[in-house]
């Protein structure tokens, strides 16, 4: 990828030899996890080929876009309709925030305590690693933590920030709230592109997203077979490459994949022998590339059979019912979509626990591993308050805290073999 795009990335603003520097360590970190494994889908090889060119032909394919005067909208959380992006004929992308990068930098901006995720996205601006960040007529944050609010506050020196407010309940008044607000970005995408959103252009949006959703809960359903036909790993790289890949492109090649693996599930074929214990991941999302807990768990005897998390089952649990009416009518039943997010920003946040409980049934999961940002209050308390609730259903559970570093690896290690251990 080096040198071929080296023009486009100067004319972005990068730092060209600490982003080479980065692309050779996430190569190398990428062959080692990924790579490495044996059995894999056919289907994957188009996976490969998105992570070889994540920071090359994509970001291309942005800058065309843009030369037609199509809008680039980045985004950090799944709170954030794609819907109505693709509805005013823009492109939605999730932005860099999965790797220890640019952590010194980012501490001029934000309290040390913070967490990775947020240090991470900060990191990568300061440090002009980020061609997605720097693609984006217009970042998109949300207040779904005091930590990301703050920081937005901060951020919004550098980059054109547009902060939606996220309700903390779910009350009536919290619902009226998040349709004001679903309102006024519509609001914000029309006024970015001068073009006005119609009920047309809300149906195509909602059929588009759909289309991947019900795409990766193809995915989800198929890995409830014993033995799991595709790794956590692959699995998790497909939901990431999900919030960055052109979506009507990835759902073709979703639906490809899981072609492959419902032939694979015919043949009781699988990447783990039958009878490998089965563990659910729970907790804070993993953007790209915060692979180091799922390549622990499934070096540790484990299989990973889903991911309880914004970058899995609730991202994509709900779809948008089929909407007919004015925009106001289809704005609501969008809004009424995503309020059925279980964040750990909502108090209480009482759908969550039984969320979780199904998911670990319907994949047939052996025990589940708690995953918290270290820093991240939300999911650490969360975490606290599911233990004795999978410890009542019989379900071992497992909490872990840490960050993106990889010091703490043989730690983890160790806390994982001897859960999956436990494990009958």
């Amino acid at each position: 990828m080096a040198g071929v795009h080296d023009e486009m990335w100067e004319k972005l603003n990068l730092d060209l030899t600490a982003h080479e520097g980065l692309l050779q360590v996430l190569g190398k970190f990428y062959g080692d996890i990924y790579l490495s494994q044996e059995n894999r889908l056919k289907g994957m090889e188009y996976m490969d080929f998105v992570l070889s060119e994540v920071h090359g032909l994509r970001i291309k394919e942005l800058q065309d876009a843009k030369a037609e005067g199509k809008k680039i909208i980045g985004t950090f959380c799944v709170y954030v309709p794609e819907e109505l992006v693709l509805a005013a004929n823009c492109v939605q992308i999730g932005l860099c925030a999965g790797a220890e990068v640019g952590m010194e930098s980012a501490e001029r901006l934000v309290p040390r305590n913070t967490c990775d995720l947020i240090k991470s996205f900060v990191g990568f601006k300061l440090s002009r690693l980020c061609p997605y960040l720097e693609s984006s007529d217009l970042v998109v944050g949300e207040t779904t933590c005091d930590g990301k609010k703050k920081a937005y506050e901060a951020f919004a020196t550098y980059a054109p920030m547009y902060v939606m407010e996220i309700p903390q309940t779910k009350s009536e008044a919290a619902k009226a709230l998040w349709r004001s607000e679903v309102r006024r970005f519509k609001a914000r995408l029309e006024e970015l592109t001068g073009k006005a959103i119609t009920a047309e252009d809300l149906a195509r949006g909602i059929d588009i997203v759909n289309g991947k959703r019900k795409a990766l809960q193809r995915l989800s359903a198929l890995r409830a077979a014993d033995p799991a036909p595709i790794s956590g790993r692959d699995s998790l790289l497909i939901n990431q490459i999900s919030f960055y890949d052109d979506p009507i492109r990835f759902t073709t090649q979703i639906n490809a994949l899981c072609d492959e693996l419902e032939v694979r599930v015919a043949a009781g074929e699988g990447v783990a022998p039958k009878g490998t214990k089965r563990v659910l991941l729970s907790g804070c999302p993993m953007a790209v590339p915060n692979w180091k807990l799922p390549f622990v768990v499934e070096s540790s005897g484990a299989v990973i059979v889903g991911e309880e998390s914004c970058i899995g089952e609730r991202n994509t649990r709900d779809l948008v019912p089929d909407a007919t009416g004015t925009v106001d009518d289809i704005l609501d039943v969008i809004a009424d979509r995503y309020m059925k997010i279980d964040c750990a920003c909502f108090t209480p946040n009482a759908e969550r626990p039984g969320n979780i409980l199904e998911l670990a049934n319907r994949l047939n999961a052996d025990g589940v591993i708690q995953y918290t940002l270290l820093f991240c209050q939300p999911y650490a308390n969360e975490a606290m308050r599911m233990e004795p609730i999978l410890k009542d259903k019989g379900i071992p559970s497992l909490a872990l805290e840490t960050g993106y570093s990889m010091e703490d690896i043989g730690q983890l290690k160790t806390r994982v073999e001897a859960f999956v251990e436990t494990l009958e």
